[in-house]
């Protein structure tokens, strides 16, 4: 699973995206409700990847591996 920060196609505003969970879409959709509850933050799930607005790269890894998820974080 890879954590990353991307600003591409969203006029600067950065997201972090959750890329690489192996759930089903309901799972997902749980996870991603979780976790913008967690960050205090909007967001969406789309095509299998979490966006959550906002640069939350730390908060999301640290939840993930509190989850026993293996994380790395992908990019700069």
């Amino acid at each position: 699973m890879r954590v990353s920060r991307e600003t591409k196609g969203r006029k600067g505003k950065g997201v972090t995206l959750i890329k690489g969970l192996a759930l089903d879409a309901v799972a997902l959709a749980k996870m991603g409700k979780k976790l913008k509850a967690l960050c205090g933050a909007g967001g969406t799930v789309k095509e299998g990847v979490i966006e959550i607005q906002g640069d939350q790269i730390e908060r999301v890894m640290a939840h993930l591996k509190k989850q026993g998820l293996r994380v790395k974080q992908a990019g700069g």
